[in-house]
């Protein structure tokens, strides 16, 4: 089976069963697994005592140690498991093991159903398992903006992206862009501890993400035509303070006819970032189950792409 349809035998299964809980009580996650190993190097390599060059590039050599382990063993699976229909069957439940489409979507509508309902204190509770915003501090909309702001990026990072890499390079592919991802999830900052440990990660998270960002925008704006999402996504994703997340989140806004990012509060210290969308109302309750619809509709349409291009692939393959 070739990689493409690999992909999308992988998102297949991870939309149907995801990672179930009994799996993970028994043996965690594969990025539980990458965490741990990025964890211990950063415990005993970031230390305040180095300079700025010397903590850059001991971040770089953790950063490349942390790719390489779990792509090589991908690498070793991939040559291991037969090429039969057996095998392709397993390769693309390894893989479906790196993707987040139904851990995403359950994670945002645990969100909408409290805040649908009225009940703010639990909607916070629900939001700040996926966001680094003060819960306290979120009022319904900036909830409502929040979820979606993560719907629309996740979409990008948990799912598009490693699917991208995964039909580029097959098991070590999409094996290489979550330990990349992962590394940026927790290195990647700005603060004094971070910036300059994590600096290399957080500009290669940059470059895996080029492509995948636009593409999601894409996928999330071009059927909904009628609402103007694409010249919303081309005209305000730029503005973003991120070089990628701006893409589908701006794509989003324009979907739902909302206005997303804006200042937002992290601890003591406001953000003052610019608004997607700017002249559209705020969010509310109601807009999240479009939002989860439109996510939906984007992973369905990356499936069916994948397919497409796997077929097309097969039918014109010399062997």
């Amino acid at each position: 089976m070739n990689s493409a349809l690999l992909m999308a035998a992988a998102l297949a299964i991870e939309a149907a069963v995801g990672w179930p809980d009994w799996l993970y009580r028994l043996i965690r996650h594969p990025v539980v697994w990458i965490g741990a190993l990025i964890s211990g190097l950063e415990r005993r390599l970031n230390r305040p005592a180095f300079g700025h060059r010397a903590r850059y590039a001991l971040g770089a050599l953790t950063s490349l140690l942390v790719i390489a382990v779990p792509t090589g063993a991908a690498f070793a699976l991939a040559r291991l498991i037969p090429d039969t229909l057996w095998g392709a069957a397993l390769e693309a439940l390894l893989a479906s093991s790196l993707l987040a489409s139904r851990s995403l979507y359950a994670h945002v509508a645990a969100i909408a159903a409290p805040l649908q309902a009225g009940d703010i204190a639990l909607a916070r509770q629900k939001v700040a398992m996926i966001v680094g915003r003060d819960p306290a501090q979120l009022d319904a909309p900036a909830i409502a903006r929040a979820s979606l702001e993560s719907l629309a990026e996740n979409a990008s990072d948990g799912v598009i992206a490693p699917l991208f890499w995964g039909a580029l390079l097959g098991l070590p592919g999409i094996a290489a862009y979550k330990a990349i991802n992962t590394l940026d999830s927790m290195i990647g900052h700005r603060s004094d501890r971070y910036a300059a440990f994590g600096g290399f990660a957080a500009r290669l998270d940059d470059v895996a993400n080029f492509i995948p960002a636009r593409l999601t925008g894409l996928l999330i704006a071009l059927p909904a035509w009628r609402r103007n999402a694409l010249s919303t996504m081309l005209r305000d994703a730029r503005h973003h303070r991120s070089p990628n997340a701006g893409w589908p989140e701006a794509a989003m806004a324009g979907a739902l006819g909302v206005r997303l990012s804006g200042p937002r509060t992290y601890g003591s210290h406001v953000s003052d970032e610019p608004w997607l969308n700017p002249s559209a109302p705020d969010p509310t309750a109601e807009k999240m189950c479009p939002g989860l619809s439109r996510f939906v509709l984007a992973v369905t349409l990356a499936g069916i792409l994948l397919t497409v291009i796997g077929a097309f692939w097969s039918l014109h393959d010399p062997v």
